[in-house]
């Protein structure tokens, strides 16, 4: 089991340019773990800071890692590989996310409390980037087991229609 990793403070964390690296098994994100075909194997992130051209502090994070999906056509395995770069705007609790924020497409703008959980926030921007539907580049749909295709029960139903009947 890894250590729990918090950030007291997350815009001190940024005023001081601190940095943290690390490694989350991916067993240990429940919320991903039940979205995969196998839970092992490990997420490695970098989170640092910056100070944007506003002045504003931000956290840079970049996460790597591999998740096992289900492919949503073939219903077979399917290795999900990320890299992410995600700039994360703080916000104090309680402060409005002025309207420009909200627009700009290069950072996201994130509220956050005391005791920031760095697996949580992790978690998070994995959630945000896994494909709604999974799905390989090229795959077979999965044909009814012994290769015979059955027919639509509503077929019979078509010989059920008598001529002349209004339809």
């Amino acid at each position: 089991m890894s250590q729990r990793c918090v950030i007291p403070d997350a815009f001190k964390f940024a005023a001081d340019g601190r940095r943290l690296e690390g490694t989350i098994p991916i067993a240990e994100c429940s919320r991903l773990a039940d979205m995969t075909t196998s839970a092992e194997g490990d997420i490695a992130y970098v989170l640092g800071s910056s100070q944007g051209v506003d002045g504003k502090w931000q956290l840079e994070l970049e996460v790597i890692g591999m998740l096992r999906l289900v492919c949503q056509r073939c219903l077979t395995e399917m290795p999900w590989p990320f890299e992410l770069a995600s700039t994360l705007l703080l916000v104090r609790p309680g402060e409005e996310i002025p309207e420009e924020e909200l627009e700009d497409e290069t950072r996201d703008a994130i509220e956050v409390q005391p005791d920031l959980e760095v697996k949580q926030l992790v978690e998070d921007e994995i959630l945000l980037a896994v494909p709604i539907v999974p799905r390989h580049e090229q795959c077979e749909i999965p044909q009814p087991s012994g290769g015979v295709t059955k027919e639509s029960p509503f077929a019979a139903l078509s010989g059920l229609k008598k001529p002349g009947s209004v339809q």
